[in-house]
């Protein structure tokens, strides 16, 4: 199969520019629909921003009653204390407001990280396989954690922010308005030269914080292979080529931090600089204003002013120093939709057949099929198989045997063709009802961080410790799990790295034996284990077999002797079929096979 790692990060990036946009807008509103979740906190959290704001509005106006009860040679210390207490009221009354409003906001934010995380992860799970046989798991972990929780520090900090940021503008000029008509004509020049610079900045800084989250995720992409990996690395002394390869991943991941960081840098001086030069010129023109005309502009109302005009200013320079966090997070945000927009499996039909399977009986008519359009894996191929019968498949790497499972479980659907299971086209039937009549053991062990109990009866319901047991009796592993300090309630760690591969094994063939099914798969199942343990268990795995549909996928030939029918495939195409005796007296491509293993 073609692996296009990372391949939904880079989906639609053509014309990045003109298309952005409308990408940023789409984000936007799929937040907006996990926001609107949260609708009684955010009116609370709403009131709150305003009562905050309002009172800290307040505190600068309160400053012109205050000076100006100073004249020279008189001081009306009633008059100034009374406003200064005022002024602490208010401000000390906005910091509790301000603190109580993150805490809540805090605690939104998590909620709807929790339902983010939540749907992407059920999305996974109605993901076709093809999917996950061509991205690399370190991508859609990184956007499973590191995306959505930078879409979760800016719901909690930037929003609130960007909202107080707005209320305090707003205010602060209608304060302004309100002092001197005269002095806001110098907000005319200032204000579009901070506005120009923002849009400057949004346009360079869009692709990119996209380019900076794309280039993370393939450096998780290749250090999670990598250290799954990381023996056959050693074993190989390929440690020098490994760095290598990480350094080439990890400098470009540093340059597109930088570059994006960069850009981000200059937010912050330039709009300070702006700001510093409209300080400038209303204390200029308001200090010629005063000597011109007390009566028109006292002291009092040009403090007010210059603390208003910063009180404007510096929420203009906040939201330019937020806005590579905005935009960083909306880059996440839109790695996040994608992947939530990744086409699922298609839906079962109308009226699917949802009847357990009872005989198993396996019929190929016709079958074709490939993993891309352009390459056909399985040839027109038709086969029947009897209920109870042992399938043995075998051939050289390549030749299609696990992709007659994959479609047998129609973990891909055949491009033409039909298979049939005790009669019926599988596309008619619900995937619970089909895949319910399989059990499987694969040649890649699959344990989860659990107890040895958890990992045996996973996959079957209503089980019993003696129902366990027993299985663990009949894979001949019940003699291992008893010598370990807490038997059945061991706790396996990290994929089972606590014991062997052969232990794995045998625990996934203990796990096989408790689902009540009517067909057998098993892919390699006894590669991971010696050939005498391999004879110990063969009494085991016939005793799994009576009564059920077997596939058995083997390259050791030795396996399959007993077989009812050998298939032998070779390019997609089944070249023999037969008995071990019958094909050995045919001295074909399975006598080729047989003998290049134990002439």
């Amino acid at each position: 199969m073609n692996r296009a790692p990372g391949n939904f990060y880079r989906k639609g990036q053509s014309g990045a520019e003109r298309l952005s946009g409308e990408r940023r807008k789409a984000v936007i509103v799929r937040l907006w629909h996990y926001l609107k979740q949260m609708k009684k906190p955010f009116i609370i959290i709403g009131l709150l921003v305003v009562t905050g704001n309002v009172l800290s509005l307040i505190g600068p106006k309160l400053t012109e009653p205050s000076i100006n009860a100073i004249t020279p040679g008189n001081v009306d210390f009633g008059t100034v204390f009374y406003y200064a207490s005022l002024m602490v009221i208010c401000y000390v009354s906005s910091a509790l407001i301000s603190l109580l409003n993150t805490f809540l906001m805090s605690t939104v934010s998590k909620k709807i990280t929790f339902n983010i995380r939540r749907d992407l992860f059920n999305k996974l799970s109605r993901l076709p396989v093809k999917f996950f046989d061509t991205h690399q798991s370190g991508e859609v972990i990184s956007t499973l954690s590191y995306d959505v929780d930078t879409v979760s520090a800016s719901l909690s900090a930037d929003l609130i922010q960007i909202c107080t940021a707005a209320i305090t503008i707003v205010g602060s000029f209608i304060m302004m308005f309100s002092i001197s008509r005269v002095l806001l004509i110098i907000f005319v020049f200032t204000i579009p030269a901070s506005i120009l610079f923002s849009r400057w900045r949004a346009k360079k800084g869009r692709p990119l914080f996209r380019e900076r989250s794309g280039k993370l995720g393939e450096l998780n992409g290749y250090a999670e292979e990598s250290i799954g990996g990381f023996k056959t690395i050693k074993a190989y002394n390929r440690e020098k080529q490994f760095i290598e390869r990480f350094d080439v991943k990890n400098e470009a991941a540093i340059r597109a931090y930088y570059r994006s960081d960069r850009h981000a840098c200059l937010a912050g001086p330039s709009v300070n600089f702006i700001n510093n030069v409209s300080l400038a010129l209303i204390s200029l023109f308001g200090a010629l204003l005063y000597l011109y005309d007390p009566t028109v502009m006292s002291l009092g109302a040009i403090s007010s002013f210059v603390l208003y005009s910063r009180k404007f200013s510096a929420p203009i320079n906040e939201i330019t120093n937020i806005y590579s966090e905005i935009q960083s997070a909306l880059a996440a945000g839109e790695r996040v939709f994608r992947l939530m927009d990744e086409p699922e499996e298609a839906p079962d039909v109308t009226d699917a057949i949802t009847e357990p399977i009872t005989k198993g009986e396996v019929e190929f008519k016709n079958v074709s099929f490939g993993y891309t359009e352009d390459k056909t894996v399985i040839h027109n191929l038709s086969l029947k198989v009897e209920p109870g019968s042992l399938v043995a498949i075998v051939g050289p790497t390549g030749a299609g045997k696990t992709t007659m499972v994959n479609l047998l479980m129609r973990f891909y659907d055949v491009g033409s063709g039909q298979i049939l299971i005790d009669g019926v086209d599988i596309r008619k039937r619900s995937r619970d009802s089909l895949r319910k009549a399989f059990t499987m053991v694969l040649q890649d062990t699959w344990l989860f961080n659990g107890t040895v109990y958890e990992n045996i009866a996973y996959g079957s319901e209503n089980v019993t410790e003696k129902d366990v047991m027993r299985a663990a009796r009949a894979a001949k592993i019940n003699g291992f799990i008893e010598a370990l300090p807490n038997e059945y309630q061991t706790v396996l760690t990290d994929n089972g790295t606590n014991i062997s591969k052969g232990q794995k094994q045998l625990l996934t063939i203990a796990r096989s034996m408790l689902p009540k099914s009517v067909i057998l798969i098993l892919d390699e199942a006894t590669s991971n284990v010696d050939t005498r343990t391999e004879a110990t268990i063969s009494e085991a795995m016939t005793d799994l077999m009576k009564g059920k549909t077997c596939f058995v996928i083997a390259h050791r030939l030795s396996t399959v002797k007993n077989a009812d029918i050998i298939l032998v495939m070779k390019n997609g195409d089944i070249v023999e079929s037969g008995t071990h005796d019958s094909l050995l007296a045919a001295n074909g491509a399975y006598a080729e096979l047989y003998n290049s293993q134990y002439s």
